[in-house]
């Protein structure tokens, strides 16, 4: 008998199943079928899978071991991981959470590329809204529910991959995040969640994705994790529009990132609804504040004022960019709402969509003079726990824009900016409800978030909290 058992492959964060299996500890036959196990099991309620590519997984995890029994090594062989049903794998459809007929795409997705290059075993693709317009993931393939509570939502528009992970169904999973689609499931799940620099993983077919507010992100249950999955995913494609200098993702959460000043700013940004801050969550920022003092860093209450302009260039780039990828789905069949969003964005489609491109360097160059006096900005990633799945329902357009403008007011900006942000967990509600906060940097600062985060992750240890198993 072997001195110590074999690690069971749901135990087991992105980094340690891949060197299990690369140490000959699990095959990766078994941490695949596993999670595909896991995916099965968990879909009746759970619902976090669209695609799940049982057959073609299995066999390239023996593919995977064979390599291994070679001597190959690659960063993620023969780890099941998952990605969200906005991108495409070669032979599965792109619903992108709509209703209709779709033919199977020819092609990876430069991003699926590189996972696959590095070895990773794709188990499925994950559930999402429409288009990924709500912080709900829900719509003709269901509701995903949050593992925390069965009764909630796990966010969106990337709540399939955060339901996956804080599940324990994979180690990690790609999303993607538009206007917060990342960082508010990883929130409302407590994961970390890493939106990075526009243009760092590619989203070609794309050369860039709804007018450049959308970019590919990371989920996981520890920054390292997130972080060597940023480091898998990232590179460009030579179509690309945005094609920044490559960063070190994982090396930096082993780096300290030395004394910061860092601003806490709790007010939103200016939205036409009031957006008033669940007292938990301010009380949850304000205790990572507090620790981030502890740790020497210099913390300063200052409130980052956003202005007017930056909401009024958010919507020509996001309801033009649902009018052009409906437009390009013509036989996909979408709720009133969804329809609704692309005339709108039809209409700004044009001298609007070109003035608030036009706007960026300006709102760059003004929000940016925030960053001579302080390196990262803490605020909180949504101002409310995770509402209940249902609450989406039946609703108009004018009421859920109500709804989702209320729960999640923070992330947006950052989307129109193009730049890093990263979610990180910040306790519970006392019900039990996760809730998130967010670092934000200016231009290519991933490897300052990255190491501020690993740092208060080795305080908080919000890995060692997941959910019951309850499907």
């Amino acid at each position: 008998m072997p001195d110590h058992p074999a690690p069971r492959s749901v135990d087991l964060g992105l980094s340690e199943l891949a060197k299990a299996i690369a140490g000959g500890q699990v095959s990766s036959v078994d941490a695949v079928a596993a999670a595909l196990d896991r995916v099965d099991a968990s879909q009746p309620t759970l619902n976090a899978f669209r695609v799940v590519r049982r057959e073609a997984a299995l066999s390239e995890a023996a593919d995977a071991d064979r390599r291994l029994a070679a001597g190959e090594r690659l960063p993620l062989l023969g780890v099941p991981i998952a990605v969200k049903d906005d991108t495409d794998i070669a032979g599965e459809v792109t619903a992108f959470g709509c209703g209709g007929a779709f033919a199977p795409k020819t092609e990876d997705a430069e991003s699926v590329r590189r996972l696959r290059a590095a070895g990773a075993v794709i188990v499925g693709k994950t559930n999402t809204c429409e288009l990924g317009q709500l912080p709900f993931t829900n719509g003709v393939f269901g509701h995903t529910r949050n593992p925390w509570d069965r009764e909630r939502t796990p966010g969106g528009s990337s709540g399939g991959s955060a339901a996956a992970v804080a599940a324990g169904l994979v180690p990690a999973a790609l999303g993607s995040d538009g206007a917060g689609s990342v960082r508010i499931p990883a929130a409302w799940t407590n994961l970390v969640g890493i939106k990075p620099q526009r243009g760092r993983i590619s989203t070609w077919p794309l050369a860039e994705s709804f007018n450049g507010l959308t970019v590919n992100g990371p989920l996981a249950r520890t920054v390292r994790d997130a972080a060597l999955l940023l480091d898998v995913a990232a590179g460009p494609n030579p179509g690309d529009l945005h094609t920044p200098a490559p960063i070190a993702a994982r090396a930096a959460a082993d780096h300290d990132p030395g004394r910061l000043r860092i601003a806490l700013s709790l007010r939103p940004p200016f939205t036409a609804m009031t957006t008033p801050l669940d007292r938990e969550i301010a009380s949850a920022v304000k205790q990572l504040a507090a620790t981030l003092r502890k740790l020497g860093h210099e913390v300063t209450i200052a409130d980052l004022h956003y202005g007017v302009l930056i909401g009024a260039t958010f919507l020509p780039r996001s309801l033009g960019g649902i009018s052009a990828v409906l437009k390009a789905m013509p036989d996909a069949v979408v709720d009133p709402r969804t329809t609704t969003n692309a005339r709108v964005g039809r209409l700004l489609t044009g001298p609007a969509l070109k003035a608030a491109r036009r706007a960026e360097p300006l709102l760059h160059k003004r929000i940016g003079k925030f960053f001579t006096d302080y390196d990262v900005v803490l605020a909180p990633t949504t101002a409310t726990p995770p509402p209940r799945a249902e609450d989406i329902d039946g609703i108009g357009f004018g009421a859920t824009n109500h709804l989702i403008t209320a729960a999640c007011p923070y992330t947006w900006p950052w989307n129109v900016l193009g730049w890093p942000s990263v979610n990180i967990p910040a306790g519970f509600t006392d019900a039990g409800l996760p809730i998130g906060a967010q670092l934000m940097g200016n231009a290519n600062t991933e490897e300052t978030l990255i190491s501020l985060a690993a740092q208060l992750e080795s305080t908080q240890r919000w890995d060692r909290n997941r959910p019951s198993q309850w499907w």
